[in-house]
């Protein structure tokens, strides 16, 4: 069996994967696509348990940030013991390591951030007071500015630990990434979806990466039918926006782009934790330098301020 570069596929591929319920669905989504892609080549998943799964207790900003889902990850790869990692993209950092690249952008899911509650219908509906979770600054500081009456609290944990939280009542709601939820099929848990308008969503929300060493350049074309090109170039522009406001999640900011035709349309925005100060700004251009076009929109945002907002942080 050749690829489409007529290229000898390998005997064996190993994805590295965290061994969360929603890392492990991926990691068998992209490990089915492979298979079906390449029926020839044995296809594994290494599970592993990372630094960001260990540590429960502190928010993910005060620990050193998402990277900390991916360094086990790539350290499989360095070594040899696997060949390609899936992640989240909202987890991958916007500069990756020496040494590493993303090969493909799977298709993404629903980007859009989730209500989760047992008692309320809606973010509306919540009184004052209400305690709700989650673990992003992002997701705070847009609730804080517009439900001022609400209480955030910290919520870390997988999927399902952050349902269980919810379940034995220590939230009145809690707020997640919608695609996560419809991938672990528990989209009934969601009452409302939040509008990208209300709630821009994290950087990457809802697609997929796939990381290998950038020394394994056989891997790319191997990969290449794994790659969306409209999810590609919005998350390149959205990583590109991030990475010029030098974003993680010790900062609250978000990005989300859609592609109109030729063009891509992207919606950013930086803010205080409080969501006191909040700027959002839009930016249109060609899908052909989609990094470029992001970059462009952190410059308009500085350009109103949001140097002093990040730099207050």
């Amino acid at each position: 069996m050749q690829n489409s570069d007529q290229q000898p596929t390998p005997k064996k591929l190993v994805i590295a994967s965290r061994e969360s319920a929603l890392a492990m669905w991926q990691a068998r989504h992209i490990q089915s696509r492979l298979q079906s892609l390449y029926p020839d080549t044995e296809v594994t998943i290494l599970g592993m348990t990372t630094t960001g799964d260990q540590i429960l207790d502190t928010p993910l900003a005060k620990v050193g940030g998402k990277g900390l889902f991916v360094k086990e990850l790539e350290t499989a790869l360095a070594d040899g013991r696997a060949d390609l990692a899936v992640h989240s993209m909202k987890d991958v950092p916007m500069n990756l390591p020496e040494g590493f690249i993303l090969a493909a952008t799977g298709e993404r899911e629903d980007p859009r951030d989730a209500f989760v509650s047992n008692d309320y219908a809606s973010l509306e509906d919540l009184p004052a007071n209400s305690i709700v979770g989650t673990s992003s600054l992002r997701r705070q500081s847009q609730l804080q500015a517009r439900f001022p009456h609400l209480k955030i609290e910290s919520l870390r944990g997988n999927l399902q630990t952050r349902l269980r939280k919810l379940d034995e009542g220590q939230y009145a709601a809690i707020i997640l990434a919608a695609a996560g939820l419809i991938r672990l099929e528990l989209g009934d848990r969601i009452r409302q979806f939040i509008a990208p308008e209300h709630s821009i969503p994290a950087v990457g929300q809802g697609a997929l990466g796939i990381e290998i060493c950038a020394d394994r350049p056989e891997l790319i074309a191997i990969l290449a039918p794994l790659n969306h090109p409209d999810t590609q170039v919005c998350v390149e522009a959205e990583r590109g926006m991030s990475r010029t406001l030098a974003g993680s999640c010790t900062v609250p900011l978000g990005a989300y782009a859609v592609c109109e035709a030729d063009n891509i349309r992207i919606t950013g925005f930086v803010a205080s934790v409080d969501g006191q100060q909040m700027l959002i700004e839009t930016a249109v251009g060609s899908r052909v330098n989609a990094e470029a076009l992001g970059k462009a929109l952190a410059s308009q945002l500085i350009s109103k301020g949001a140097d002093k907002i990040l730099a207050a942080l």
